[in-house]
């Protein structure tokens, strides 16, 4: 027998067609805590333990509009409906297909994968979702649609904390935006976690460009380690003017170690939090240098 505490407290369903009648619903239904569902692969485990119990949920999987997948002005538009598994191929030729491809395999297990969506993690903030800090080391737009009109909201002002986002609570996330990645740009991605599918103790995103020998352009952002994901400028100025050497990712390293305020949990202190980060920076810029090599 299912304990009652395994299955969701009453709620009323709504199954919009387009993204108007999506977003009417949610005005009618936001003030009586009306929820979004696309994956549902977070919103559901709650439900089911009743740590969140919505009198409404608007499932957006029925909209054909929320599931494109294209390439527009440059940047890579990824719509609420598209699911973490499209991503295990390239989507885009380059290195940000590259990027996106390798961060997915460390996205929980497959069939969570094959459910989940990427606009669902965005909106979810979980301080270790892998695609937040992919998001925040390509400064993503994010597409917030109401009743009152379309946000365009950068990444570095969309995530406000852990689980917490600027989006209110009668807005959908229709859309992120991730620019696409000029052929020959250097990307690597590392995190660790204490068994495969467990929630990262840390990640890094790495991204730079080499001219001449050395790091003309850099992009660096952790996430995991703190209540949100970010990009570290002292780390990427220090990696400008540099060679992609070890010593030069190993000083890039230790000043992200530096400019962290970590999480702190029964099984991670802030000071172990710190030098996984420090490592895992380390790792994704090395990565990014072995597969230019390669």
């Amino acid at each position: 027998m299912v304990p009652a505490t395994m299955k969701p407290a009453p709620f009323h369903y709504h199954a919009p067609r387009t993204v108007a009648e999506a977003v009417t619903l949610l005005a009618q239904v936001a003030p009586e805590d009306g929820r979004v569902l696309a994956g549902g692969q977070s919103l559901v485990p709650t439900m089911a333990f009743r740590l969140a119990r919505p009198r409404h949920l608007v499932d957006i999987n029925g909209i054909d509009e929320l599931k494109r997948l294209v390439v527009e002005d440059g940047r890579l538009c990824i719509g609420a409906g598209v699911r973490h598994a499209a991503f295990h191929r390239p989507v885009v030729p380059g290195p940000l297909g590259q990027l996106l491809s390798e961060v997915v395999r460390h996205i929980a297990h497959h069939p969570i994968r094959t459910r989940g969506t990427f606009c669902g993690s965005i909106a979810h903030a979980d301080p270790a979702s892998e695609w937040c800090a992919v998001a925040a080391a390509l400064d993503a737009e994010m597409v917030a649609i109401s009743t009152r009109g379309t946000r365009v909201i950068p990444a570095v002002d969309f995530f406000q904390g852990i689980m917490t986002t600027a989006l209110a609570d009668d807005e959908l996330l229709a859309e992120v935006r991730l620019p696409t990645l000029r052929a020959g740009v250097r990307v690597g991605f590392a995190e660790f976690n204490r068994r495969a599918g467990d929630f990262a103790v840390a990640m890094a995103v790495a991204i730079y460009g080499v001219q001449d020998g050395v790091i003309a352009e850099s992009r660096l952002a952790v996430g995991g380690a703190e209540a949100s994901p970010r990009r570290i400028d002292a780390a990427e100025y220090a990696l400008r003017g540099g060679a992609p050497t070890r010593n030069t990712f190993e000083l890039a390293a230790e000043l992200v170690a530096r400019a962290l305020d970590p999480l702190e949990d029964n099984q991670n202190t802030a000071g172990y939090r710190r030098d996984v980060a420090r490592a895992m920076v380390r790792r994704a810029l090395e990565q990014a240098e072995q597969k230019a090599g390669a």
